[in-house]
């Protein structure tokens, strides 16, 4: 993942605020540890933490783009998983590419078709480019909120960052929270409305929505919706599909520079995901995939069957390393270790989430980033495939909580009236 951050402001000469950007920037770090890139004018300031997956030389940020007596300047954090074929497109359109990049195609496909560039993309990303002839910065953020992207409106400013933290860097934004924010943290944590950015004036750019802010004024719209429409295909059908969306997702997303591994539960998600890499790489590259899998010291004597975890996942994950040949890294955590790492979770997250779930996690990835920079994991497919428990309790589903929030009254206890 990469870190953006961008400043405008026409009150104010910008470069000699730099330093502040750069704090702000810094904030970033932890998301891209490779490189960082700032371009500062006089009303824009537009920032870059980069973690390097593909085209090390010809992907820096801030990228900068002349075009027809203008200039665009992008910043950007994500993947485009068909980049070859956008590339292909605007070539035909007369542009030329220096690099390889999905950077450098993204930048020129806003060029060419403006805000509809959102509609030739598949894959993850938040952006902001700086069109410096109208004055005008597009955000932009992916149709499923996978990249995170937050913005503050201050004094006729704009703000914008992938994490709070960096806006708070700002003396200008204030990390305060109102009854919107408790009532996001007690009342729907670990989710959050989208939209919501739970400190006072901080917003987010909800998924599949874009943002244009010139001459003071903020218009937000959204430009993709998901419908819902009658399942209409037999089961071998809907077998095919689903299968060949699967696999072409995964295949996609193994285009990188660097070394790449997955995640590997023993659910079936990342079995799924893990089974599909490592043939991918063993019939391309001749390499096995490194897989990660987790474990709790003791965990072998004190696991408990419950309706979220019926099983160890232990005996799954072998099974699978088995029959996949993936090359298996297991990463063993204590106690002492989860409870000293809930601080640091919290602080990554800038918000309270799931407590050792997120500790667990933090660790987790630390670990995995020692051996590759990339790792494929099956986040959403409960969302999407109806995984978890409360999809099939119709008290849950149709109580008077969120069916994930079941314990709102204890939280409740925790607030004085005052609040």
């Amino acid at each position: 993942m990469c870190g953006i951050v961008g400043w405008i402001d026409h009150r104010l000469d910008l470069k000699e605020h730099r330093p502040v950007l750069e704090r702000m920037c810094q904030q970033l770090a932890v998301r891209g540890p490779d490189a960082e890139g700032y371009w500062v004018t006089a009303g824009a300031a537009i920032g870059h933490r980069r973690l390097t997956v593909v085209d090390p030389e010809g992907g820096k940020q801030p990228m900068i783009r002349q075009h027809a007596g203008r200039t665009y300047v992008l910043t950007y954090n994500g993947e485009l998983y068909n980049t070859a074929e956008i590339r292909e497109e605007l070539e035909k359109r007369g542009h030329r590419f220096f690099s390889y990049s999905d950077t450098e195609v993204l930048l020129v496909a806003y060029i060419e078709w403006g805000r509809d560039c959102l509609q030739y993309f598949n894959g993850i990303f938040a952006f902001g480019v700086w069109d410096e002839a109208e004055q005008k910065l597009f955000l932009a953020r992916d149709r499923m909120g996978v990249k995170p992207l937050f913005y503050t409106e201050r004094e006729g400013a704009l703000l914008f960052a992938s994490e709070i933290k960096a806006l708070i860097a700002n003396d200008m934004v204030k990390p305060e929270i109102d009854a919107e924010g408790l009532a996001e943290v007690f009342g729907l944590g670990p989710a959050r409305t989208p939209g919501s950015g739970i400190f006072r004036g901080i917003r987010e750019l909800p998924p599949g929505y874009w943002l244009e802010f010139c001459n003071g004024k903020v218009r937000v719209e959204r430009y993709w919706q998901l419908e819902s429409k009658p399942h209409e295909d037999n089961f071998q059908t809907t077998v095919e599909k689903v299968r060949y969306l699967v696999i072409d997702a995964v295949e996609r997303q193994l285009v990188s520079d660097v070394p790449i591994g997955s995640f590997l539960s023993g659910g079936l998600d990342s079995s799924i995901i893990a089974a599909i890499a490592a043939r991918r790489l063993m019939n391309e590259k001749g390499v096995r995939l490194p897989t990660f899998s987790l474990d709790y010291q003791g965990n072998d004597q004190y696991f408990r069957s419950s309706e979220f975890q019926p099983n160890a996942d232990r005996p799954w994950i072998e099974r699978m390393v088995q029959v996949i040949g993936s090359e298996a890294h297991w990463i063993e955590l204590g106690q002492k270790e989860l409870a000293d790492a809930l601080e640091p979770a919290v602080l990554a997250r800038d918000v309270p989430g799931m407590g050792d779930i997120d500790s667990s996690l933090w660790l987790f990835c630390r670990k995995v980033k020692e051996c590759v920079t990339v790792a494929l994991s099956g986040e959403c497919a409960d969302e999407v495939f109806g995984g978890y428990p409360w999809f099939h309790h119709p008290e849950r589903v149709y109580g008077n909580s969120f069916p994930w929030s079941t314990a709102y009254q204890m939280w409740e206890s925790l607030l004085s009236k005052k609040c």
